[in-house]
């Protein structure tokens, strides 16, 4: 579904992904893990078309869209939900997930407004809340039930777990695997190893803008001393 071929960035003079290869397969769970710093959401701005990159091939579903802007790449069903969720603070719970809401490229309409209300029913207590007034974690939950909305067919999450409290990041954690259950592909990235190797069927490692180490997630597990050189637990 989605190829990342030889891809380099630079942010000014800066060379930032040098040479990387990332596949996900449709249907598929991909773990992208890294210590902060190596590349990570570089790499995954650089395929949402954020960041322009200077060489390399990024294609979905067999399609180039390198250079192509975010809202051109969003329209052939990728999901984002960005490091820092993105919430539009002047509008309520109800208008963040309405304005997003649409079929996806096969024209079905699997996620709902009641099927995101379902899943996070802390959502469903505050819809006539801004988002300004939201928690955190209450805050995540919109921008993944907002991306939800437009019913992609690969969703990437930048750091869905950052800084929640561990009741949340249980609740966080459920949903991913929900999501993985109805047959989205996704992309993970989160600081917590272990819980992405076992929410994912393969993972690659970045380091210094580059790839060093991929393969099946449950493989990788029990890979410790790369781990820690790699990741430094």
């Amino acid at each position: 579904m989605l190829r990342v071929e030889g891809l380099n960035t630079y942010y000014g003079d800066s060379h930032i992904l040098r040479g990387v290869d990332l596949a996900i397969e449709a249907g598929q769970s991909v773990g992208l893990l890294g210590r902060n710093g190596m590349g990570k959401t570089t790499l995954i701005r650089s395929v949402m078309g954020y960041v322009k990159a200077a060489s390399g091939r990024v294609q979905f579903d067999g399609r180039d869209i390198a250079g192509w802007p975010p809202e051109k790449v969003a329209r052939l069903g990728v999901g984002y939900v960005p490091e820092g969720r993105g919430v539009f603070p002047n509008l309520s719970v109800r208008e963040n997930l309405v304005m997003s809401e649409r079929a996806g490229v096969d024209g079905k309409r699997a996620w709902t407004f009641d099927r995101v209300m379902a899943t996070f029913p802390r959502l469903a207590e505050r819809l006539s809340h801004g988002g300004q007034q939201l928690s955190g974690g209450e805050q995540q939950m919109l921008s993944i039930g907002r991306a939800l909305m437009t019913n992609p067919r690969l969703l990437i999450l930048d750091e869905a777990t950052e800084g929640l409290a561990p009741l949340i990041v249980a609740e966080i954690w459920r949903v991913i695997g929900e999501i993985r259950a109805s047959g989205i592909s996704t992309l993970i990235v989160d600081r917590d190893y272990r819980k992405v190797l076992a929410h994912t069927e393969r993972a690659v490692v970045m380091e210094k803008g580059r790839i060093v180490l991929a393969g099946e997630s449950a493989a990788l597990a029990q890979s410790h001393d790369a781990l820690a050189q790699y990741l430094g637990v």
